[in-house]
C-alpha cells in the first residue's frame, strides 16, 4: 500500500558521475506513434531507449482513466521489501535531511559503482512504492542507490523552517513535473482534482504539526494558523511556503518558481517523462519549445499514465511502472559515456562533501 502521490516540482533521479555525451547524430529506431518524443537531445539519447519502439499499451480498465490509474498506483501497486540504512546530514542552515541507503551495499558493491539519488515528490519518501521499484531496478544493475528524504518526509526530522541548497549533477530524470505552477494551480482546484488537493494539503499539515514548535512566535508575514489548518495546497503555500522564500503572494511564488523557466538554462542531460492525461501535472504546461531548443533535453509524453501511475508494460498492474526500464536505459547510457567518474560516495561524509543538502526546486 502507498500514499497519494504528490505533485513534483521537479523530481530528479540523479546519477553522480562525470559524463561526456557526444552530440553526434546516431542512427536510431523511430519511437512508436503512440508516444510523443521530442527535444534537442533526440538524436543523442533516443538510440539508447530501445523500449520506445514498442506501443504504449495501458492496462485494461485501470489504465483507461487518469484518476483510476493514479489512485490504483498509489494504493495498490506492490511495495517491495527493502532493508534500508538511514543516515542524517546537517545542512548549512543547521537543518537536517535523511538519506536512506540499501543496507549492506557499502560492503557488497565495488567502490567505483555509480551512484543514483532518488528524490521523491512533495511529502513523498523512501516508503513510496514507485521509489522502491526504481531503487531495486537500479540496484540490480549494480548501482549504489540512496533515497533523499526532504525535511519532514519519510519520517525525517525538521530542525529548521527553510531549505535551499545546490548539488553538482551529471544527469537527471524528471517524472510528472508540473512545469508551470500557475497552470498546475488552476487545474488543481477543478473537478476531481480537488480530492488530490485536499489529500496533499492534509499530508502537508500532518508534517507541519509534528514540527509546529519550530514556528512558535515566528515573526514576519507567516500565517501559522492558515498553514496548520490548510484545506488546500494553495492555502498552505500562502501561509508558509511563499513567506519562507520571500515572495509577496502565493501567485508571485507560483509565477516565479516554475521550473519551466529554467529549462532553457539546463546544461546536463535531462530526460523528462510526462503523461498526456496527468491530472496533477497538466501537459499544457510542458515547455515544449524550450525542450526542443535545448540540446541536453529529451521529452517523452505517453498518451495515458495519470500521475505517477503508468500502469502499463510487462509488470502491470501491480509491478513497476512503465517508466522504470526507460529511465534505467537512459542512466546506463550516461554511465557508459562517462569519463573521469567521481569516486564512490558510500558514506555520510562523502555525500555531505558533494551536496551539503539539495534544493527544493531542482533543475
Amino acid at each position: 500500500m502507498g500514499s497519494m502521490p504528490a505533485p513534483q516540482h521537479l523530481r530528479l533521479i540523479r546519477p553522480i558521475t562525470s559524463v561526456h555525451v557526444s552530440t553526434k547524430a546516431m542512427p536510431y529506431n523511430h519511437p512508436h506513434p503512440s508516444l510523443e518524443v521530442t527535444g534537442g537531445a533526440l538524436h543523442t539519447f533516443l538510440p539508447a531507449l530501445k523500449t520506445l519502439s514498442r506501443p504504449y499499451s495501458p492496462f485494461p480498465v485501470i489504465g483507461w482513466n487518469c484518476h483510476v490509474e493514479t489512485i490504483f498506483a498509489a494504493f495498490f501497486r506492490s511495495l517491495p521489501d527493502v532493508k534500508l540504512k538511514r543516515e542524517c546530514i546537517r545542512t548549512k542552515d543547521d537543518g537536517s535531511v535523511a538519506l536512506d541507503w540499501i543496507s549492506g551495499d557499502h560492503q557488497l558493491l565495488p567502490p567505483d559503482s555509480p551512484v543514483l539519488i532518488l528524490m521523491p515528490g512533495l511529502t513523498g519518501g523512501s516508503e513510496d512504492s514507485y521509489v522502491r521499484h526504481m531503487l531495486l531496478r537500479a540496484r540490480s544493475k549494480g548501482w549504489r542507490v540512496v533515497v533523499f528524504n526532504s525535511r519532514g518526509c519519510g519520517d525525517s526530522p525538521v530542525t529548521t523552517p527553510q531549505e535551499s541548497h545546490s548539488c553538482p549533477l551529471s544527469g537527471a530524470v524528471s517524472l510528472c513535473n508540473p512545469f508551470n505552477l500557475v497552470i498546475a494551480d488552476q487545474d488543481f482546484r477543478k473537478g476531481f482534482n480537488i480530492v488530490y488537493d485536499k489529500a496533499l494539503a492534509s499530508a502537508l499539515c500532518r508534517i507541519f504539526k509534528k514540527h509546529a514548535l519550530l514556528f512558535e512566535d515566528v515573526g514576519g508575514e507567516f500565517n501559522i494558523p492558515l498553514a496548520a489548518n490548510a484545506k488546500s495546497v494553495r492555502q498552505f503555500d500562502d501561509g508558509l511556503t511563499r513567506v519562507s522564500f520571500g515572495f509577496k503572494s502565493v501567485d508571485d511564488y507560483y509565477s516565479n518558481s516554475s521550473s519551466s523557466d529554467s529549462v532553457k538554462h539546463i546544461r546536463i542531460p535531462l530526460l523528462c517523462i510526462q503523461a498526456q492525461n496527468d491530472p496533477i501535472a497538466p501537459s499544457r504546461g510542458i515547455p515544449r519549445e524550450d525542450i526542443k531548443a535545448n540540446p541536453n533535453c529529451l521529452l517523452i509524453l505517453t498518451p495515458k499514465g495519470g500521475h505517477l501511475g503508468w500502469v502499463a508494460g510487462p509488470e502491470a498492474p501491480f509491478g513497476s511502472p512503465w517508466t522504470d526500464p526507460v529511465v534505467m536505459d537512459f542512466l546506463e547510457h550516461l554511465e557508459r559515456a562517462s569519463s573521469n567518474a567521481f569516486p564512490c560516495f558510500s558514506d555520510l561524509k562523502d555525500v555531505q562533501q558533494i551536496s551539503e543538502g539539495l534544493n527544493s526546486l531542482e533543475v
